[in-house]
């Protein structure tokens, strides 16, 4: 088999034929990992809005509009946006919609097995009321995290992504990390496929939230892996960054 057909073998589901799903973990009862990563309890946390406590004007636009309106935007404004925005889009995005019974983590995307192997990073440069710097979303508690106050952040992220500027220029740039054995645990090596079309569900949900709030979005699949991990400050290997998205308020013109 060449490279090219490796390649996509990988994005068939073949695979599913020899694994025996007798020998999974979550088969062989070992319990299934959290849903979200510790975090130490005297970190600094910020509370968002609830989706009950949003306001009419997010709430206003319609499904069609959104998505006959929906396009990649690279040209963002220096306006910043609301920390009830940003609410809206990482609930979004990984927000819970139903908590409770055996499996607290039914969220507002689709995810193979309710999984849900990411976290949401976010590098904040112009959320009203929040101090730019590295966080993390909450999804169980629907907080913010504060995670490193970075000096020369912008510049950091532009070099991870291989010089693309507008990737730095928004209010918020979210990163998508993958705690793969979330998924391994129930489909082994049947996760991976999965768990980068669980990537598209949520990023697409990124760019209908964003047409609502009248906010501009660029996903972004090319970076430096080894540099943005590192730059998120996670292993690369039990977790790594797979997806990006600057978001911000569209220039004029």
């Amino acid at each position: 088999m060449n490279s090219i057909e490796q390649y996509r073998y990988f994005l068939k589901d073949t695979i599913r034929k020899t694994i025996n799903f007798s020998n999974t973990d979550q088969s062989q009862g070992i319990p299934a990992p959290p849903v979200e990563k510790p975090f130490k309890p005297d970190s600094i946390r910020i509370p968002l809005k609830a989706p009950d406590q949003l306001s009419e004007k997010i709430k206003k636009k319609d499904l069609v509009s959104a998505i006959s309106s929906r396009k990649s935007r690279r040209n963002f404004s220096s306006e910043e946006l609301s920390i009830e925005e940003l609410s809206f889009l990482l609930w979004a995005t990984q927000g819970i919609r139903k908590s409770g019974g055996s499996n607290p983590a039914f969220r507002t995307v689709p995810s193979a097995g309710a999984r849900h192997s990411f976290e949401t990073y976010l590098f904040i440069m112009r959320i009203n009321g929040v101090k730019k710097g590295l966080y993390r979303f909450l999804p169980v508690e629907n907080e913010l995290i504060l995670l490193a106050e970075m000096e020369f952040m912008e510049e950091q992220l532009v070099h991870a992504c291989f010089g693309q500027n507008y990737v730095a220029r928004g209010a918020v740039t979210f990163v998508w990390t993958t705690i793969p054995y979330r998924m391994e645990w129930r489909y082994s090596l049947a996760a991976h496929r999965v768990i980068l079309l669980d990537a598209g569900h949520v990023c697409q949900n990124l760019y209908l939230a964003c047409e609502a709030i009248n906010a501009g979005i660029c996903a972004i699949g090319a970076y430096d892996q080894d540099e943005l991990d590192s730059l998120l400050n996670i292993d690369g290997t039990d977790e790594f960054a797979i997806y990006l998205a600057p978001v911000g308020k569209v220039a004029a013109g």
